[in-house]
């Protein structure tokens, strides 16, 4: 009787304290976001005064996004039943190879090598595009794994 308890209350426990850590951390990603604005409006209203550059004002942006697409991925996480989207993760990863493109572009070989990142990357981008969203459902999965013991 224990090891049922145990079992259905500790995933919830779990479960609870990823959701107010991921609620934390859509907090500090919203504050980092604040930060980005900030660090635009510097470098577009005050442009002669400003100490950062063209090049640091486009990794800011990308910077930006990917702050964005963090926060978009913990609101899809509970909109969807506490599942994290795989298309998140890729753009995530897509966005953050673009910005360490523009960020590090002196050697032309680590450049070369995060352009063949952000192919792959779009390429299982593609690849999940093209699969069927739809998974067999449980209940048919249940039904033909019964039906395989009961055959053994």
């Amino acid at each position: 009787m224990k090891s049922t308890e145990f079992k259905v209350v500790f995933p919830k426990v779990l479960q609870w304290i990823l959701n107010v850590s991921l609620v934390g951390l859509s907090i500090f990603l919203v504050l980092l976001m604040a930060k980005e604005i900030f660090i635009f409006a510097d470098i577009l209203l005050f442009e002669k005064d400003s100490k950062h550059t063209h090049e640091e004002f486009l990794a800011n942006v990308l910077a930006f996004f990917l702050y964005f697409e963090f926060i978009t991925m913990i609101v899809k996480y509970f909109k969807e039943d506490y599942h994290f989207p795989l298309r998140y993760f890729i753009y995530i990863g897509i966005t953050a190879m673009i910005r360490l493109i523009i960020i590090d572009h002196s050697s032309a070989m680590h450049t070369l090598l995060y352009g063949a990142v952000v192919l792959l990357l779009i390429i299982g981008y593609f690849i999940i595009n093209i699969t069927p969203l739809e998974r067999p459902k449980k209940a048919r999965y249940e039904i033909k794994n019964a039906k395989i013991s009961d055959e053994s």
